[in-house]
């Protein structure tokens, strides 16, 4: 019964479903203004407060942020999907039903990843509705590049203000899913691409969206698990499974989160240290999911995990953290050792 709820989950929250269909012509909401995220509540994840980034799963991990020499800055994906969207395209940041949506599902199944080497950072944003993504109207394609430059002007300011405030010259990690990826391109370009800001880089983790080869002109695709000033990116579906976007041939990058490297080799479940499932305070279950890199894709052959039966659909976005969990922490420490080695 426990797995079915967890199956029911993924399928009620992933952005493979089809949301409704924002009617109204696209309006910023200027009258709750900008963030002012000198105020903690406009943080979804800092260190100077308890949050969901800060839990761990099972009793085998420690939260190492009061200790860590590094910060990373994470930008959570789209978890405005309800109806509400029908007449707003971006979310109010007061909303504490979708505040708490985000806070117990992508802050505490991604986000705490980080926490075993890395200070975690995570703005709340006016984030665009997910229709964004599901639109063929020219006039609704136009409302939705004016709802991502609301949602990416709020995460430019936050960065802006954590670089001011909080970082303090500080080693960066930059991570990220979803919407949330294609804001920490733009934010990556902007303040990272061709800038002094990029030897403070230790690496970005820009999950669940493609990103090309060209996406930075200077900042490689990493190839081993402790390269350092670099990015990995992956997007997880069903061994087998060529969704409509599929594109053969392009240079969109992927990264085989169990070998840290962009090669075709698959490398089997015994390997994956352990995925995620439903209940966070369960632990990590190893060995569920192998990897493979093929093509523009990550392909995963269908989980075994007791209920996974039910598991139907086979685009796994919504996992695209939870399958590699701790080989994700695991690498992320190496990075930050690596780097810090370096600079000593």
């Amino acid at each position: 019964m426990k797995m079915r709820l967890f199956v029911l989950l993924l399928l009620l929250t992933a952005c493979t479903s089809v949301p409704k269909i924002p009617q109204g012509v696209f309006e910023p909401i200027s009258d709750k203004g900008a963030p002012d995220y000198s105020d903690l509540k406009y943080w979804a994840a800092s260190p100077l407060k308890k949050d969901n980034a800060d839990r761990t799963p099972g009793d085998i991990y420690k939260d190492h942020q009061d200790e860590a020499d590094v910060d990373v800055f994470f930008l959570h994906p789209t978890s405005y999907t309800r109806e509400k969207g029908n007449t707003e395209w971006n979310a109010e940041l007061d909303d504490e039903e979708l505040n708490e949506k985000t806070d117990n599902g992508t802050i505490l199944f991604q986000a705490s990843v980080f926490n075993g080497a890395a200070k975690v950072y995570a703005p709340r944003y006016r984030q665009a509705h997910i229709y964004v993504f599901y639109n063929e109207d020219e006039q609704k394609k136009a409302d939705a590049k004016k709802a991502m430059k609301l949602a990416y002007q709020d995460i430019r300011n936050a960065f802006k203000y954590y670089l001011k405030n909080l970082n303090n010259g500080r080693p960066i990690i930059i991570a990220s899913h979803s919407q949330g990826t294609i804001h920490a391109i733009q934010l990556m370009n902007e303040f990272f691409e061709g800038k002094p800001l990029k030897e403070q880089l230790v690496a970005a983790y820009l999950i669940g969206m493609p990103v090309r080869k060209s996406s930075f002109p200077t900042i490689p695709a990493c190839e081993s698990a402790d390269e350092t000033g670099c990015f990995v990116t992956w997007r997880s579906y069903q061994r087998g499974y060529l969704p409509a976007w599929h594109e053969s041939g392009s240079d969109i990058v992927v990264t085989n989160p169990l070998s840290w490297s962009t090669d075709t080799t698959l490398v089997p479940a015994e390997e994956n240290k352990g995925t995620v499932l439903f209940k966070f305070n369960k632990g990590v279950k190893p060995g569920i999911a192998d990897a493979q890199v093929y093509e523009d894709h990550l392909w995963v052959t269908k989980p075994k995990f007791r209920g996974s039966v039910f598991l139907t659909f086979k685009n796994y976005h919504i996992a695209d953290y939870n399958l590699f969990y701790a080989d994700i922490r695991e690498n992320v420490q190496d990075r930050v050792k690596a780097y810090l080695d370096k600079e000593n």
